[in-house]
């Protein structure tokens, strides 16, 4: 049986390699909804339908977990997934808190990067209120990041000059942490650092998440087998073209951050 990681787009695919290296003797389908993507800067009611009919496509197959790896589907979703679901479904939200504890210890603020979806929601105004006693946490939606990153736009000089209009707003110097709050953002983990001054930590939450379903299928053990460490992707379009580019983005992710 396999593990699903499911996101609208290719961004997931930063939570996949995560999932990849912790456990690496399991079988992986990575789904991607490319009829629709990107959800978050769409209305929450439609991204819920979406949402809810890739997770039944996702179902057909033998599947042991399921990561939400998209911060958005996470937060308007996931708990009527949940409710539903015989088997464990692990979402994503943005690395708040380990995001305040490194800020605090240092007296700098927390800038969070996210699609606008995600930061209207109550969940993000929920966890943020929850944790950030100081009032340390400002927020920045990013939409062009998702839409630079599923045209597999890197280019360093392009992405460089977004980065510097978007933070033109913002001095840098009183940030202590950036969180990477949507699983697009780590593809562009080596520019930010490029950019940003060399004090500021770059979060997202891809270990905690992975840590947690790791938790979850050991107490589990010995229901399920583990696999061979086969991965396969599948997208809501049936687009072959999509599945190369998925499989480009994974490999691209994974040179990237293996030279860091």
């Amino acid at each position: 049986m396999k593990i699903a990681v499911f996101d609208s787009g290719i961004g997931g695919i930063t939570v996949l390699t995560e999932a990849i290296r912790q456990l690496p003797q399991e079988d992986f389908l990575y789904f991607a909804d490319t009829l629709h993507v990107p959800y978050g800067t769409k209305p929450k009611q439609e991204v819920q339908g979406y949402i809810y009919d890739s997770i039944s496509m996702i179902l057909q197959e033998p599947i042991k977990a399921i990561i939400i790896a998209c911060n958005t589907a996470t937060s308007i979703a996931i708990s009527q997934l949940r409710a539903n679901s015989e088997i464990p479904i692990i979402g994503m939200e943005p690395a708040v808190k380990p995001a305040v504890e490194m800020s605090r210890s240092i007296g700098k603020r927390v800038l969070v990067l996210a699609t606008p979806l995600t930061l209207r929601e109550a969940k993000y105004h929920e966890l943020v209120q929850r944790v950030d006693d100081l009032s340390i946490v400002d927020s920045l939606p990013l939409p062009d990041l998702v839409e630079f990153c599923e045209a597999l736009q890197f280019d360093s000089e392009i992405i460089k000059t977004y980065f510097n209009k978007q933070f033109a707003a913002f001095d840098l110097s009183q940030y202590g942490t950036l969180v990477l709050g949507c699983t697009h953002f780590p593809f562009y983990k080596r520019i930010l650092s490029e950019i940003l001054p060399v004090h500021i930590k770059l979060i997202d939450g891809s270990q905690g998440t992975v840590r947690r379903l790791k938790e979850m299928l050991a107490a589990q053990a010995p229901q399920h087998e583990a696999g061979s460490g086969e991965i396969t992707f599948m997208c809501s379009g049936h687009n072959e073209s999509y599945t190369k580019k998925m499989r480009e983005a994974f490999k691209l992710y994974n040179e990237s951050i293996n030279t860091n």
